[in-house]
């Protein structure tokens, strides 16, 4: 007749399960004391962690560029390495084929006393009856018997043009070895010169672009370096012109005869120049002795004069320091005497009004159940 199986209205019970939930949220709140006293500021917290994430996130960016710039920086290495050494072999190349081809041994002028075919090449013991080679201890050719003295003479002549020319050939090409040698040691200095001007403007170049990367931190202390390194080299030029104008305007070079006069001072000389002084400095030296003896004597004078105010004034202060400790005594035990009477009074005061409340107002006291109550629901 009644049914009592009724659908059941969501949206009640929806309502009912998120005021739960909030009752919940709202007990873990309130019933937290560090929550409930202290409190916690989320704006903050997330405002802190995403500056600790974009802080992270430049940190990782800076570390890369220092990576980017290792790598590139290595690379350059690397082939400049790999050209000095294919340099080093091209040059090692052509020096061992300049002396295959212009230092053979074969040209070398005492090649004949060690060439291994040196007897194949050799003549007979004696060829013709003129022959120059025969001496007396080869019995081939006896004392006497110089037949052949004008064309020996005329051999010999030759034979020493001859030398005199292999002479000047080789001093020659020795030259022309050692302007060869100095070109290709000139072209690899101005080679090694040039790699190096070129590694340095890549090394600028990486430098320039590391410091625009890093410009948010440091653009105030480049400008101040810049600025300093302009004030420094500004001031070493005007040092140097300085310099230039007193080397070529100085006492020195103009032959001054006041050259005896030092340039630390009026009163100072250089001793190997100086003849003396003259009655006016020497009385100019006693003025100035006498001066400084008054001004020593004013000073002294001065000095006890401030000592003795100074005794006088810390006796006045010790004396004033005596009499404020003295005032001071007297008011504190005056005060712990009044305070020690006001003590009083309260206590005997407390104790009548302890007594009053114990045995005319608390008549009835709490029980356990009473203070149950408390913290059971945050309404």
């Amino acid at each position: 007749m009644y049914k009592l199986d009724l659908p059941i209205d969501t949206r009640e019970a929806n309502a009912i399960a998120a005021r739960q939930q909030r009752e919940e949220q709202r007990k873990t709140q309130i019933f937290n004391a560090r929550t409930r006293l202290i409190g916690v500021d989320t704006d903050s917290l997330a405002k802190q962690i995403e500056e600790k994430k974009l802080m992270q996130q430049a940190e990782r960016e800076r570390a890369n560029a220092y990576d980017n710039d290792m790598i590139k920086t290595a690379q350059i290495c690397t082939l400049l390495d790999e050209r000095q050494s294919n340099d080093t072999r091209k040059l090692n190349g052509q020096l061992n084929k300049f002396r295959l081809e212009q230092q053979a041994a074969a040209s070398r002028r005492e090649f004949d006393l060690y060439d291994p075919e040196s007897k194949k090449k050799d003549k007979p013991a004696r060829v013709s009856d003129d022959d120059p080679r025969c001496q007396v201890s080869g019995l081939q050719l006896f004392q006497g018997e110089d037949l052949s003295a004008k064309d020996r003479k005329k051999l010999q002549q030759e034979q020493m043009r001859e030398w005199i020319k292999q002479q000047l050939e080789e001093k020659n090409r020795e030259k022309a070895a050692e302007r060869y040698a100095e070109q290709l040691h000139q072209k690899k200095m101005m080679e090694i010169d040039a790699r190096s001007a070129a590694l340095a403007r890549e090394e600028e170049e990486c430098r320039r672009n590391l410091n625009m990367a890093t410009k948010n931190y440091n653009s105030a202390l480049s400008a101040e370096r810049k600025a300093r390194e302009a004030l420094d080299k500004q001031k070493e030029q005007d040092d140097n012109f300085t310099e230039l104008s007193n080397q070529v305007f100085g006492d020195t070079l103009t032959e001054n005869p006041g050259v005896a006069q030092s340039s630390f001072g009026a009163h100072r000389v250089i001793p190997d120049r100086w003849k003396g002084m003259s009655a006016e400095q020497k009385a100019e030296i006693q003025r100035t002795r006498d001066l400084q003896k008054e001004e020593k004597q004013r000073m002294l004078d001065e000095e006890k004069e401030l000592y003795n105010e100074y005794e006088r004034t810390a006796l006045l202060q010790a004396q004033k320091a005596i009499l404020m400790e003295r005032e001071k005594n007297r008011k504190a035990a005056e005060l712990e005497k009044s305070i020690a009477e006001e003590n009083m009074r309260l206590s005997q005061e407390q104790r009548s009004n302890l007594t009053r409340l114990n045995k005319e107002i608390y008549t009835n006291p709490p029980t356990n159940d009473y203070f149950a109550q408390f913290n059971t629901s945050t309404r």
